[in-house]
């Protein structure tokens, strides 16, 4: 039962992700720095890598955490693009690359050290 609900809420993150990467986001909520922007992409892809690692961490795969953190990268890169590519509003950018890209290596490394669905079985 906690798999399956990981596993929906893993999607339905997956999905808002990906809708808030491609509309025009107005009113977002300052954070009071002049990094806002990347501070949202380090946790929102640590969020998700976070979410994948322990959903697929009872399968016990070698090498699954890495694959996850390369997937999230890669998923980071094509909504990069497609934002480019789909909304006149939003563009490409390095530096958001980078910062996903830092947050899927905190999310994997945090989930690897924490079994959410442990905790949430007790």
């Amino acid at each position: 039962m906690v798999k399956k609900m990981l596993l929906l809420v893993s999607v339905g993150y997956t999905l808002a992700l990906i809708i808030s990467s491609l509309i025009s986001l107005n009113g977002v909520p300052s954070l009071g720095s002049s990094f806002d922007d990347k501070i949202y992409h380090v946790v929102a892809y640590l969020g998700l890598a976070f979410l994948w690692v322990n959903y697929f961490k009872p399968f016990k795969a070698k090498y699954m955490p890495f694959a996850i953190f390369f997937a999230a990268v890669l998923f980071g890169f094509i909504l990069e693009i497609l934002q480019y590519l789909l909304n006149p509003n939003r563009t490409y950018d390095t530096f958001d690359l980078i910062a996903n890209s830092i947050g899927a290596v905190f999310g994997t490394l945090i989930a690897l050290q924490f079994n959410i669905l442990k905790i949430f079985k007790n």
